[in-house]
């Protein structure tokens, strides 16, 4: 029977300011890691990080970074990802931030709009990793 172990990392956000519902960063069951969707909150404040799609993808890929890491994964082990943008246009600006962690052989991805994610929320990310 597989294990279910919760994932934390403090440098990712744990506790997020004013959230109404329960949340985790993760869970790795097997040799797999299944992150929560991270958006692009201050691992130590908890409150979005404001600035435009560079800033907020960047502190994404962050979280998901450390939680990875918590979990004896990392980057180069992700398998799948889904991408959720406000605004469509701002998928050029994500773009070039993701090839920036994933510079090759990038991991299979959905991409979509969404009318809402939270306030000042321009983007939040999940994704899928062996260890």
């Amino acid at each position: 029977m597989l294990k279910k172990e919760k994932i934390e990392s403090p440098l990712a956000p744990g506790k997020i300011a004013n959230h109404p519902y329960p949340f985790s960063q993760g869970w790795k069951v097997g040799d797999f890691v299944f992150t929560g969707g991270i958006a692009p909150e201050d691992h130590e404040t908890g409150e979005i990080v404001e600035g435009d799609i560079d800033i907020q993808a960047r502190r994404v890929f962050e979280s998901l970074d450390a939680i990875l890491e918590a979990a004896g994964s990392s980057l180069d082990k992700v398998v799948k990802v889904t991408v959720y943008l406000t605004d469509i246009d701002n998928k050029p600006g994500f773009e070039k931030v993701y090839r920036e962690y994933f510079p090759k052989d990038a991991p299979g991805r959905m991409t979509a709009e969404v009318s809402f994610i939270g306030p000042g929320i321009l983007l939040e990310m999940d994704a899928i990793a062996y260890v």
